[in-house]
């Protein structure tokens, strides 16, 4: 892999817009009074975040990555680690993928 400089503005502005996002983000919380359904719904961000993400993949319906998703339940149930859980997803996709090209 080569680095090309000419994306080099690119890839600064787009670092530079995320900084941004999250920077707003948390000043913006600032002024926000926190109530319980505030709290409940930041709560559940993530958990919405990590669907919308598995469910386009999830809806395909290749084998690694169905399997990848049986694992990553499993994985969860049995330990109760998200970062495991989650880690033995992407291993097993990453091995279902690998094993099925070659």
């Amino acid at each position: 892999m080569t680095l090309r400089l000419e994306l080099l503005p690119l890839i600064f502005a787009l670092a530079l817009a995320s900084f941004a996002c999250r920077a707003g983000g948390f000043w913006i919380m600032r002024f926000v009074r926190m109530t319980p359904r505030i709290q409940s719904a930041l709560r559940a961000a993530p958990l919405a975040v990590m669907v919308g993400i598995v469910a386009p993949a999830a809806a395909r319906g290749h084998p690694p990555e169905l399997l990848g998703i049986a694992v990553t339940a499993a994985v969860m149930r049995l330990t109760g680690s998200d970062l495991g859980a989650a880690l033995a997803g992407v291993a097993t996709v990453a091995l279902g993928r690998a094993l099925l090209r070659g």
